[in-house]
């Protein structure tokens, strides 16, 4: 393919592989450079729903990652306050039917091993592990990116760089210095454990979601249900980068302590032997992503609270108009690669910025307490599932 024709990608997350495979798709020749020596797990569960699952099954994934995903049957909403159940929203083939595609939970690792496997075997697909962005020039011809490997660096002509190398982003930095992550206040714990250590009634093919004072409680089946996915999210001052150290269970346990928080979401804290945890960062609005033919995707350009389970689904969607907005574009001449990226942007950017906003709401209604959160578990009650569902359509029936 010749070289005008070649885009690369900074970062082999979910996001940067899922734009190498649509860009692959569109015709053009893609470089992934990754830092990494080899990809490794980096968190715990992730939840596709159906506007997310349809591209990757779109892009052939659809067998590799319904082997080893879980289509949960309902999303149970519980309340510390109340104890218990509060409503359930039904997913499985009523949420297919409703939005043309499956909701499926994960293994992140799962998904990232799949999307690797696909981009190792496209023929016009280069990646590259332990190779990191450093710089970008433009010129008349492109762009030079410059790599490096080691002590070794090298130099390559490419028509777009994409900046998808999450929330503390090399090529973001390269363009807008200025913008930096911020703290939530937010602390995320994650960790897994083997479904035969519970009882077969908290192993069942769902999502459960406990709202507390202060904290909520997510556990959900993975890896063809052999694990369970455990998240906790609490308020803390701690507040270092990256994505993940090794948590005190004693610290996590006093965050749900008896008087506050029910026999069942103890459990399921207690149950998790080893704890990994991680301060929450955004970013704010940054107004435009894009620099000539330099632009970003998924968390390099709206790190977002995962309140509404739609993270990686934000940074799938980016890489599918992406590369429709550069194959529209481009076709033998690369002039209009710059406007197609403004293009990208600006198509993506309302879509996003509403659910970073429904994701802020959900994680403020989460931690309600006292007369707020009784107030909150009636209003639930009162909606019904079938209003809440209905509520979501936007996001999950939203065509890329």
């Amino acid at each position: 393919m010749a070289l005008t024709r070649t885009v690369i990608v900074a970062g082999a997350g979910i996001g940067g592989l899922t734009a190498s495979l649509t860009l692959a798709a569109q015709g053009f020749r893609v470089v992934v450079l990754e830092k990494a020596e080899r990809l490794e797990e980096a968190g715990a569960g992730i939840q596709l729903s159906p506007n997310a699952s349809r591209i990757l099954v779109e892009l052939g994934l659809k067998e590799p990652l319904a082997r080893r995903a879980v289509t949960p049957e309902s999303v149970n909403i519980l309340s510390a306050r109340a104890g218990g159940e509060i409503a359930r929203l039904p997913l499985g083939q009523a949420a297919e039917f409703r939005a043309g595609a499956p909701y499926w939970v994960i293994h992140r690792a799962d998904l990232q091993a799949a999307l690797q496997a696909a981009a190792s075997d496209h023929p016009d697909i280069d990646l590259r592990l332990g190779c990191q962005f450093e710089d970008v020039t433009k010129h008349a011809r492109g762009l030079t990116v410059v790599q490096r490997r080691g002590n070794s660096r090298q130099e390559e002509l490419a028509v777009a760089l994409i900046g998808a190398d999450g929330i503390w982003s090399s090529v973001r930095g390269h363009l807008f210095p200025d913008v930096q992550p911020q703290f939530s206040g937010l602390i995320a714990w994650r960790g897994t454990l083997d479904a035969t250590a519970l009882p077969h009634e908290y192993t069942a093919p769902r999502v459960q979601l406990w709202m507390g004072p202060d904290a909520h409680l997510v556990a959900y089946p993975i890896s063809a249900g052999r694990q369970i996915n455990v998240v906790a999210i609490v308020s803390g001052t701690w507040n270092r980068p990256g994505w993940s150290e090794p948590g005190d269970i004693n610290e996590i346990k006093g965050a749900f302590a008896t008087a506050r928080w029910p026999a069942t979401a103890r459990m399921l804290i207690g149950a998790v032997d080893g704890w990994r945890k991680w301060a929450l960062f955004t970013l704010p609005d940054i107004g435009r992503w894009s620099e000539g033919a330099v632009t970003l995707l998924g968390d390099a350009a709206h790190a977002m609270l995962p309140f509404a389970a739609q993270g990686a689904g934000m940074a799938i969607e980016d890489a599918a108009v992406l590369a429709k907005a550069l194959s529209d574009s481009t076709g033998e001449n690369t002039a209009g690669i710059p406007a197609a990226l403004k293009r990208y942007a600006r198509v993506r950017r309302g879509r996003v910025l509403k659910v970073q906003r429904l994701a802020r709401q959900q994680g403020r209604i989460y931690h309600l307490r006292g007369p707020a959160a009784i107030a909150r578990d009636l209003a639930i009650r009162a909606i019904g599932p079938e209003r809440m569902l209905a509520r979501q359509d936007w996001i999950y029936d939203w065509r890329a």
